[in-house]
């Protein structure tokens, strides 16, 4: 076997049912298929542009940004528009990107309010964790410095990570799952920061989620097969 028919075989075992259900998506009903990924895109785009006027900063802020210092009441308010608030050091177009991709195929193959739901679990795990963090100081375990908490959190980043890794779950993508862990890892070694560290408290909180829902769903094939009548809700 070749090395290019390895590397086929390879995307073909990780990532065939995923591309399958996407292509024939798109190619069944176009952008009428992917309606939240470009709400998503196009907000994310419009906040922005918002964000970099002068008038436009403060609201911004007030709305849509999120932070350890902030009451928590305050972050869950702001929680829902701040996955759409880009980095302002970072360019836009990465981040567009992401959405446009990650969001595209969590739509697809996990539906709309699945995906909605699991990028604000993926978020606020991250903003939680912020919270605790500080809290513990930076000689504890796992520990932040205070002056992380006037950070703004990640944006739409720890929801993109979050999706990733259910899609990989939902699709047995384990190789993929476990490279895109790795490379988190790597990010908090090589870049120690609140944004790496709240990458990795999204991957914790999707994969304790995806543990429970396999544990359910074991149990659900043991009642089959035992003659047990699934509960009904």
């Amino acid at each position: 076997m070749t090395q290019a028919a390895g590397e086929r075989g390879f995307a073909r075992r990780e990532a065939g049912a995923a591309f399958t259900a996407v292509r024939t998506a798109l190619a069944a009903r176009g952008r009428r298929a992917v309606p939240l990924t470009l709400a998503a895109v196009c907000l994310t785009a419009l906040v922005q542009v918002v964000q970099n006027r002068p008038w436009g900063y403060g609201p911004v802020q007030e709305l849509g940004a999120v932070r350890a210092v902030d009451p928590f009441w305050q972050v869950l308010l702001r929680t829902p528009l701040s996955l759409f608030v880009p980095a302002l050091d970072l360019p836009v177009w990465g981040a567009l990107g992401q959405i446009l991709l990650v969001f595209g195929i969590a739509e697809i193959c996990l539906g709309r309010w699945r995906t909605l739901v699991i990028a604000y679990v993926a978020t606020l795990a991250g903003t939680v964790y912020a919270r605790i963090g500080v809290a513990l100081g930076p000689g504890a375990f796992l520990g932040l410095p205070a002056s992380d908490a006037e950070l703004v959190d990640t944006g739409p980043s720890a929801a993109v990570v979050g999706l990733a890794l259910y899609v990989c779950w939902r699709y047995h993508a384990w190789r993929t799952a476990v490279l895109m862990i790795a490379a988190l890892l790597c990010e908090v070694v090589l870049k120690d920061n609140l944004a790496g560290r709240e990458h990795l408290a999204a991957t914790i909180a999707v994969l304790a989620a995806c543990a429970a829902l396999s544990a359910v769903q074991r149990g659900d094939r043991s009642g089959s097969s035992s003659g047990v009548p699934p509960i009904q809700s």
